[in-house]
C-alpha cells in the first residue's frame, strides 16, 4: 500500500508485567508510543518520540528499525525504563495497577526539532497533557492532529487537557473517559459537548462493543471483530490508533468510517495475544481479512 504521510508518535515506550486469567507475564516491552508505532507501521513509516533507560535493550531498536519505524527521536537516558505492572479481572471489565515506576520517563522532555517530514500526521499518545502540548508547538505544519487520553489526566489536569484538545482534529477516548469529560450521561450528548471545542471527529472506543463515530454530520457504530479469544487488552487502544491512523495515512482520500474499521481489525490481533505478540509480525493481508469480516458484520452478513 502506498503511504501518502509519515507520522509522529509522541508516547511511552515501557516494561509491562500483566497478569490475566491467561496467564503471567513479566517485562514485555510496551507502552502507548510502542503498541502505536507498531501498528501503525503496517501502513506507513513512523518517527517514535520517547525515551528509554539503559535497560532497554538494543535489539528492541532493532525492532523498530525493521518496522520501518525511525528511533531517531528515541532517546536513552541513564537510569531505568518506565516499568508499569498489572493485574485484570477474569472478564477483562478492570485492571488493577500493582506498581508504576517511571524512572527515565518522570522526566521525559521530548524534543524532535530540526524535522523536516513535511505535513505529517501527529499523534498525541496518552502522555501528560503539557508533554502533548510541547509536541504540538515543535511539528511543523502538520496535516492531522490525533489526541488519545486517560481518566487520569481528566482527574488531574483538565484544563490542560482541553487547552490542547482544543489543537487537534480528532479525539480518541474511551466510554468512561468520555462522560467524565463531558459531563454528561449519555456517549452522543458527551461526543457533542467535545465537538464544541473545535473537533472535527470525536472517536469513542467501547471495547468489545466496538467503537462510535460522532462529528456534526456523522453518528455511526462500528462493531468489534466478533469470536475473538482475549488473552490480554493492554495497548488494545494504542493500536487502534495506530491503525486508525495508518490507513489516513497511507490513503491520499479517505472517510472516518473505513479508519475506524482499520483500527478495530488492528486492535483485534492485540487482545488475542500477550503484549505485541499479535502485532510486532502482522502484515497488511491479515489485517484486510478482519476489515472484511467486519464490513460484512455490518450489511448482516454475518450473525
Amino acid at each position: 500500500m502506498k503511504s501518502y504521510k509519515d507520522i509522529i508518535v509522541v508516547g511511552s515506550v515501557a516494561f509491562d508485567d500483566i497478569e490475566t486469567v491467561k496467564g503471567k507475564r513479566e517485562k514485555l516491552v510496551g507502552g502507548s508510543g510502542t503498541y502505536f508505532s507498531l501498528a501503525a507501521s503496517i501502513f506507513t513509516n513512523v518517527h517514535l518520540v520517547g525515551v528509554v533507560g539503559d535497560n532497554f535493550p538494543s535489539s528492541y531498536f532493532d525492532m523498530f528499525n525493521s518496522r520501518s519505524i525511525s528511533t531517531k527521536y528515541l532517546t536513552r537516558k541513564s537510569g531505568n525504563t518506565f516499568h508499569w505492572g498489572g493485574v485484570y479481572s477474569d472478564d477483562f471489565s478492570s485492571r488493577e495497577t500493582l506498581f508504576t515506576e517511571l524512572g527515565v520517563f518522570e522526566k521525559f522532555n521530548p524534543q524532535i526539532e530540526d524535522n523536516n517530514i513535511e505535513e505529517p500526521i501527529l499523534f498525541l499518545a496518552n502522555i501528560q497533557p503539557s508533554l502533548q502540548k510541547k509536541i504540538i508547538q515543535q511539528v511543523k505544519n502538520p496535516s492531522l492532529i490525533v489526541l488519545d487520553t486517560m481518566n487520569l489526566w481528566i482527574d488531574n489536569n483538565p484544563e490542560e487537557l482541553i487547552d490542547v484538545i482544543k489543537d487537534c482534529n480528532i479525539l480518541l477516548i474511551n466510554d468512561e473517559e468520555i462522560l467524565q469529560l463531558s459531563k454528561k450521561d449519555n456517549l452522543l450528548e458527551g461526543g457533542k459537548e467535545l465537538l464544541k471545542l473545535g473537533l472535527d471527529y470525536v472517536i469513542i472506543k467501547k471495547g468489545g462493543d466496538g467503537a462510535l463515530i460522532i462529528s456534526k454530520n456523522t453518528e455511526e457504530n462500528i462493531p468489534a471483530v466478533p469470536g475473538i479469544d482475549m488473552y490480554d487488552p493492554t495497548g488494545a487502544g494504542d493500536s487502534f490508533a495506530g491503525g486508525f491512523l495508518g490507513y489516513i495515512a497511507s490513503n491520499k482520500t479517505w472517510n472516518i468510517k473505513d479508519a475506524v474499521i482499520t483500527g478495530s481489525a488492528l486492535a483485534s490481533y492485540t487482545v488475542a495475544a500477550f503484549g505485541i505478540e499479535g502485532i510486532k509480525n502482522l502484515e497488511l493481508n491479515n489485517v484486510q481479512k478482519r476489515i472484511i469480516l467486519i464490513n460484512e458484520l455490518m450489511k448482516g452478513k454475518l450473525k
